[in-house]
C-alpha cells in the first residue's frame, strides 16, 4: 500500500514546487489538494479557516508539475458539479500533459449546499446526476478527436477540444464518497473509489469492493482512503487499500515537514 499526502492549499503552506521534493524523499507518493471555491457565510458549521482561504487547486499543482518527480499530483476532492466541464476538461487534460502524465482527478459533489446553490445548483437532490454527466462528457472530451454529448444537464455538439491527456484513455478519476452512492458511481463511470476513513465498516466495504471488482472483470480498479487516524494505517494495508492519504496542515516547511516525517515512517511500514 502507498502513502499520500492531503493538502488544503492556502497562501500560507508550502509552495507546491517546494513541497514536492520533500514528499518524494520521504517515500510519500502523492499529493491531493481540496477544493472549495468560498465558504458562504451562511454555512450552518463551525470550520477551519483553510476551508475559506483554500487556493484554487489546478493552479496550485500546476506549480507542483513543474518539478520533475515521480510524485502523483491529484484533485481530492475537485467539485466538479461547480465546473464547467468543458473548461475542466481542459485543465485536467493540461496539467496531464505538464506532469507527464502523473495527475489524478478525485471527483465529489460537495456537501455544502449555499455553495452548489451559488453555483447554480439549486436542487442538491440532482448532484450527483449532474455529477455523472459532467464526467461522462469529460471523458468524451478526452478520448474523441472529435468529442459530442447530449445528456439532461451537459449538451455540446461536435467541436475540437485539445491538448489529449498523455494517459490513456484518460487520468484516473476516483469518485469521492461514501457507501453504497461512491461505491457503486466508482462502477459505473470511474477508475475508482476515494472513501474516508469514518465511512462505518469501511474495511469491510472495500473487500466488498475488490470481490465485486474481481466478478466484473474491474481488477483495474482502485481504492484511495482519507485516513483520519494514521495509528490506523495497517488496517486498511490489511484491508487492500492502494492507498491512504493524510492531511497535512497548510503551514510553512518548519510545521509541515515533522508531519511528513511521521508519514514517511508509516510509508515504510506498509511498503509490503
Amino acid at each position: 500500500m502507498k502513502v499520500g499526502a492531503l493538502l488544503f492549499a492556502t497562501e500560507h503552506a508550502m509552495p507546491g514546487q517546494e513541497l514536492v521534493p520533500e514528499l518524494e524523499s520521504r517515500g510519500i507518493d502523492s499529493l491531493f489538494i481540496a477544493e472549495h471555491s468560498h465558504m458562504p457565510k451562511s454555512t450552518d458549521r463551525e470550520l477551519p479557516r483553510m476551508y475559506y482561504e483554500a487556493m484554487d487547486p489546478f493552479v496550485y499543482l500546476s506549480a507542483a508539475a513543474t518539478v520533475q518527480s515521480n510524485v502523483l499530483l491529484g484533485t481530492g476532492i475537485c467539485l466538479i458539479i461547480q465546473r464547467d466541464p468543458i473548461q475542466t476538461a481542459k485543465l485536467v487534460a493540461s496539467l496531464d500533459v505538464i506532469s507527464n502524465g502523473r495527475f489524478v482527478l478525485g471527483i465529489g459533489a460537495g456537501w455544502n449546499e449555499e455553495e452548489m446553490a451559488n453555483h447554480g445548483t439549486t436542487d442538491p437532490a440532482r448532484r450527483f446526476k449532474l455529477m455523472r454527466e459532467r464526467v461522462e462528457a469529460m471523458q468524451v472530451i478526452w478520448r474523441d478527436e472529435v468529442p459530442a454529448y447530449q445528456g439532461e444537464f451537459v449538451r455540446f455538439g461536435p467541436m475540437e477540444a485539445w491538448p489529449k491527456p498523455r494517459q490513456k484513455p484518460n487520468p484516473p478519476v476516483l469518485v469521492g464518497g461514501t457507501y453504497p452512492g461512491a461505491f457503486n458511481r466508482a462502477f459505473r463511470y470511474a477508475d475508482g473509489w476515494l472513501p474516508r476513513s469514518d465511512v462505518p465498516d469501511l474495511p469491510a466495504r472495500i473487500r466488498e469492493f475488490r470481490g465485486k471488482a474481481r466478478a466484473e472483470g474491474r481488477d483495474d480498479l482502485s481504492v484511495t482512503v482519507l485516513l483520519l487516524d494514521p495509528a490506523e494505517a495497517e488496517i486498511y494495508a490489511e484491508a487492500g487499500a492502494d492507498r491512504i492519504i493524510m492531511g497535512v496542515p497548510p503551514k510553512g516547511a518548519d510545521k509541515m515537514l515533522p508531519v511528513l516525517d511521521r508519514y514517511a515512517a508509516i510509508a515504510e511500514s506498509v511498503a509490503g
